[in-house]
């Protein structure tokens, strides 16, 4: 798995070793500060859990899969927290950047904060405007429902909420359970996977560079008869260097 640290070098830094992936499949997860989206993520990426991270600046994770038996990058995009204020979502503006580079969103509440859970809408609503003619498709998932005992959001309002906002629901606990983190992720990538591909390189450039073309960070081996044939005359001037300075 590999860990990008700034959303804005996306394209230089995700090109893996040979071969080529067939494509890549970007998932952004938004949601309020504290809800465990970053617990979620590497659990659903390494099966792992964790359960103290560092403030989210916005990382990207990336995994070579194999999805309905095809080979995939699936790179999900972890976003800092919204927060809910007396004027509104205070929204930090990597989150824009991401859902336009997104083709599917995971909006991600807690149990335990009710705040966060009144957020869902509003952000349901961001995606809405930003996806603009072409809505990505959004899943719900409900984290923490392993702490009973410190629940503030009643069982029966995330399908209720998914059914108005018409998505998907998950109610999962990250830290106890990988078979519902992994199943809610599962369900998506096969879902993302069954649309036809993006027919320019633009799938894999990085959030906020929507309007200008990056080159593809994707390099395939290099197999022309020049190129090879250049990598055989530099093999021999460094053969003869080296007999040139044995000799002395």
């Amino acid at each position: 798995m590999r860990l990008i640290q700034n959303m804005t070098t996306i394209a230089e830094c995700t090109a893996p070793e040979y071969p080529v992936p067939n494509r890549a499949i970007k998932i952004s997860v938004i949601g309020g500060s504290g809800v465990g989206k970053t617990a979620l993520v590497v659990r659903f990426l390494t099966r792992r859990f964790i359960g103290d991270y560092e403030r989210n600046a916005g990382n990207l994770y990336s995994r070579e899969v194999q999805v309905d038996g095809e080979q995939v990058t699936i790179q999900v995009q972890d976003t800092p927290g919204a927060e809910m204020t007396d004027n509104g979502v205070n929204l930090p503006d990597h989150v824009t950047c991401s859902i336009q580079w997104a083709d599917a969103v995971v909006l991600v509440y807690s149990v335990t904060d009710r705040r966060s859970f009144d957020l869902i809408n509003q952000l349901h609503q961001l995606v809405v405007r930003t996806g603009a003619a072409s809505m990505p498709p959004v899943i719900l998932l409900a984290n923490k429902a392993d702490l009973v005992h410190l629940r503030r959001v009643d069982s029966q309002q995330g399908p209720v909420l998914a059914g108005t906002l018409g998505c998907s629901f998950y109610e999962v606990s990250a830290s106890e359970d990988y078979s519902q983190v992994h199943g809610a992720f599962h369900r998506l990538c096969c879902q993302l996977a069954k649309q036809p591909a993006p027919a320019s390189s633009s799938s894999h450039a990085s959030p906020g560079a929507t309007t200008e073309k990056r080159r593809s960070p994707l390099i395939p081996r290099p197999k022309s008869p020049n190129m090879q044939d250049l990598k055989r005359r530099f093999k021999q001037a460094l053969s003869a260097k080296v007999r040139t300075v044995t000799s002395v």
